[in-house]
């Protein structure tokens, strides 16, 4: 027999209508926080937008902040993949690496600022997102440190002034995007570019 996970409807596999579902409340999950915060992405108001049911958001998700969190990890993912591809496929000089690298982080977070404001703005003001967040950004700054070691070989810091550093640069772009987003910086994003690759080329090495 044929499960009903299985059977096609409208020429989509019940995968993939599992598949968009998700991503529909997960695409809900990220407009609602982004404009209202934790109390209008309640999972009503989130399954509403995805104009679904509750059924539906039990068949992928567990409960409210069990969405946040993964769309929380999803625009983290998509900053770690671009940066690295920035880095790893790029061209050019080391500083146009650099810099093509931190375009991306702030250009994903900027274009969009609905992921800038999720990942940066609501997510910091209750738990257990707050805590996933710093997380985050704990990975990120890992992330930072590796890749100098990887750029400047002999040249890097040692491993714990290398994290020491990698936490002071995440955070401090972390912060220059969040003044942007919140209207209380006068600076434009290609100039968060510029100030930020300036700090990392003359701190990241000895």
């Amino acid at each position: 027999m044929t499960s009903p996970a299985s059977r096609r409807y409208a020429g989509l596999s019940g995968e993939q209508r599992v598949a968009l579902r998700r991503e529909a409340l997960l695409e809900a999950g990220l407009e609602l926080f982004a404009a209202s915060g934790k109390s209008g992405a309640t999972m009503t108001a989130i399954c509403a937008h995805a104009k679904l049911t509750e059924r539906y958001f039990y068949e992928s998700f567990t409960s409210r902040d069990d969405l946040l969190q993964q769309v929380l990890d999803k625009i983290a993912d998509e900053v770690r993949e671009a940066v690295l591809a920035a880095l790893r496929t790029g061209t050019g000089t080391l500083e146009d690496l650099v810099r093509n690298a931190i375009a991306s982080f702030v250009a994903i977070l900027t274009d969009d600022p609905r992921k800038g404001r999720v990942s940066l703005i609501e997510s910091a003001g209750f738990e257990p997102l707050r805590t996933h967040r710093r997380a985050s950004l704990r990975s990120f700054a890992q992330m930072v440190a590796d890749e100098a070691t990887r750029m400047y070989g002999d040249r890097a810091w040692p491993p714990e002034r290398g994290e020491i550093n990698g936490l002071l640069f995440v955070g401090g772009l972390a912060e220059l995007v969040t003044a942007w987003l919140n209207d209380e910086i006068t600076i434009s994003p290609d100039e968060i570019v510029d100030a930020a690759t300036h700090q990392f080329l003359s701190t990241a090495h000895r």
